[in-house]
């Protein structure tokens, strides 16, 4: 009798537990390394507000804004673990070590044009790089921002191939970023974004690459007032949560991220690829840049195709990203 007792104060405590976590209020915590105006940040709080409209239960919020919990790099060591940041927005690029397949969404010259990018990032043809993310790093890709257009930013005019040539240049950490860029002539090396403003300032590079919300935000154009207008890439900039903490959602919750996360996204490549011209616009008439058209640019893409060929081959990517190529 009293074993019997046990045993059903035992299951009672279980079933208890289990009711108290099915309704227990949820605590999101998010990072941006930009403040309120950046489009980061702006998506990250339709993200939020769409993930409570469309959950029944209660969920609240805690985004860190400029950079308080470190950068995208630290990002994604938090989200593997499951500590301190659970939604976010990365670049590709930065998810690289724990995922060699990711940086391909972000490839320089993988995209057309603006159309081209909208119709890969609103179909499932990233769906094989989604799931290698969540096997490899943990982390869930639950919608996709981005629409900058990326140009080089530089202390010295660069207008042609032939002032690009040895022109020492910050990429990002993926293998890819700087096998394409030195195919095309330059000398790139991988830095710590948070040390690209001294690097360029001390003349350790002497420039980089970059949409214009991040120069304008984080005021690059005091070291690099030089835009170059090789648009090479238009950018990919997954939404992403941690696979620890969402699969500990419940399924409702769960739902409402995927919903909130793809509709996020549409709102935030829309504002982005509409103010990426609008910023550069703007620096240029405060006379805080100088624009430069760049002669050239089919040569790039001639001198990138193999790169990109092989970087996919040696993936095992090559149908995936011939897929991309003809939509």
């Amino acid at each position: 009798m009293f074993s019997f007792s046990l045993k059903a104060m035992a299951a009672t405590a279980v079933l208890l537990t289990g009711m108290t976590t099915a309704h227990a209020d949820v605590t999101l915590r998010g990072a941006s390394m930009f403040d309120e105006e950046h489009a980061f940040t702006k998506t990250l709080r339709e993200f939020e507000r769409l993930v409570a409209e469309n959950y029944d239960g209660d969920v609240s919020f805690d985004l860190r804004l400029n950079g308080e919990l470190g950068v995208e790099s630290d990002y994604v060591t938090y989200l593997n673990q499951g500590v301190a940041v659970d939604y976010t927005i990365l670049a590709p690029s930065n998810m690289a070590v724990f995922s060699e397949s990711i940086p391909l969404m972000d490839m320089p010259f993988l995209f057309r044009d603006l159309e081209h990018w909208n119709a890969v990032l609103s179909s499932d043809a990233l769906k094989p790089l989604e799931e290698d993310l969540r096997e490899a790093a943990g982390i869930v890709i639950v919608g996709y921002h981005g629409g900058g257009v990326r140009n080089l930013a530089s202390a010295e005019p660069i207008s042609n191939m032939k002032e690009l040539a040895g022109h020492r240049m910050r990429v990002m950490g993926a293998p890819i970023q700087a096998q394409t860029f030195s195919a095309v002539g330059a000398a790139p090396s991988a830095i710590a974004y948070n040390e690209v403003y001294n690097a360029i300032q001390t003349g350790v590079i002497a420039g980089f690459e970059n949409e214009a919300a991040s120069i304008q935000n984080l005021k690059f154009y005091e070291v690099a007032p030089h835009i170059s207008l090789t648009q090479h890439t238009i950018t990919v900039r997954p939404i992403v949560m941690s696979a620890k903490i969402f699969d500990g959602l419940p399924a409702d919750l769960q739902a409402a991220i995927m919903t909130a996360g793809a509709e996020a996204g549409a709102f935030g490549r829309a504002l982005e690829s509409g103010q990426d011209g609008e910023k550069l616009q703007a620096m240029l008439d405060a006379g805080q840049i100088e624009v430069h058209e760049f002669e050239g640019r089919e040569k790039m893409l001639e001198l990138v195709q193999p790169v990109q060929d092989a970087y996919a081959a040696e993936l095992g990517a090559t149908e995936l990203l011939e897929n991309i190529r003809g939509m």
